[in-house]
């Protein structure tokens, strides 16, 4: 089942929590286009939070472009829930923990 899930800008208190091996193009495919660009050390980031109030990011790091191949992409939230979303999400695509 996929989470019901909106935007959100209240990121604070996330950290990265591991990654997913993804297209950009697949990303924007199931979110839409990044909600942030071209940042200091982020050139593209997607933010959401779900009906329950788990809220995870999806973020390129220390990038000169945005990467538009097959790229592993972070996964940032305040816990490992953050990523079992971004699985559910994205089933087809690797995710894995940084730990």
């Amino acid at each position: 089942m996929i989470p019901m899930i909106h935007p959100t800008r209240e990121i604070n208190g996330t950290s990265l929590q591991g990654y997913i091996t993804i297209k950009y193009s697949e990303i924007v495919e199931v979110l839409g286009k990044p909600m942030f660009e071209d940042g200091d050390k982020v050139t593209a980031e997607w933010s959401f939070k779900t009906h329950n109030n788990i809220v995870f990011t999806i973020y390129d790091y220390k990038e000169e472009v945005t990467p538009k191949n097959e790229y592993s992409w972070h996964i940032g939230g305040v816990d490992q829930r953050a990523m079992l979303i971004v699985q559910r999400l994205f089933p087809n695509n690797f995710v894995r923990s940084y730990r």
